[in-house]
């Protein structure tokens, strides 16, 4: 199988950054070097079926609820030629407790059977087949692609693309365009942790609603203080 890294978001050339984004990016990066070393991403997997499965249930959902019900499901179904068998009436109970469960069932159930039709029973560590999976898109293939296969790139999901605009990197709103604007500010070796420690720093101090300024180590720097983004 041929492999293929996640492509550059299409776009009609680069938008203006905000102003100091250039200098301000590397500043960003030292911080989150020093506050998050290890940072890596927080969904339980072992291989990189699992980890297709556990992106594709974290969409609008927590990666704490995702981790409470992989287990059982990748118990019943430890890949994708035996998640093939499954119908999505009988995947729903497995994950009842996240939010959307019943598409997602569906999804899972299809994407299970296009891996077995057309790869083999494997997750491709190829862009492109990955985004045509049913549940799938770029989010999720720039995530199991960097994670289970070592392919740089940036998964823009809310934290991300709130972090960069309210650290004054990027004034886009279309995650497809945050993606660029990072990608075009830090160095590529960086990106994955990039992602994941964007991230925690989303969820642990700059959260969408009582973002925790005071506490924030990047706060000499930061350009949105107090505004919500």
């Amino acid at each position: 199988m041929t492999s293929s890294a996640p492509k550059k978001p299409a776009g009609r050339g680069a938008a203006r950054l905000p102003r100091g984004a250039r200098a301000r990016a590397p500043q960003v990066l030292t911080s989150l070097e020093q506050l998050y070393p290890d940072a890596r991403t927080e969904l339980v997997f072992n291989t990189p079926f699992e980890l297709l499965v556990a992106t594709v249930l974290s969409a609008q959902a927590t990666d704490v609820s995702v981790n409470a019900a992989t287990p059982a499901l990748f118990e019943r179904y430890p890949d994708a030629h035996a998640m093939s068998q499954a119908e999505a009436q009988d995947i729903e109970p497995l994950i009842r407790r996240i939010g959307l469960y019943r598409g997602k069932a569906r999804n899972l159930a299809a994407l299970a059977r296009l891996l077995v039709e057309r790869h083999g029973g494997e997750v491709p560590n190829d862009f492109d087949a990955v985004v045509a999976l049913p549940g799938a898109g770029r989010k999720t293939a720039n995530v199991v692609l960097s994670n289970a296969y070592g392919f740089p790139a940036i998964a823009v999901d809310t934290h991300v693309g709130r972090l960069a605009r309210r650290l004054g990197l990027s004034v886009q709103t279309n995650p497809d365009k945050v993606e660029q604007d990072l990608q075009g500010l830090f160095p590529r070796e960086r990106w994955v942790f990039l992602h994941h420690a964007l991230i925690l720093h989303g969820r642990r101090v700059c959260m969408a609603r009582n973002p925790q300024c005071a506490a924030c180590e990047m706060a000499a720097f930061c350009p949105k203080i107090g505004v919500e983004a």
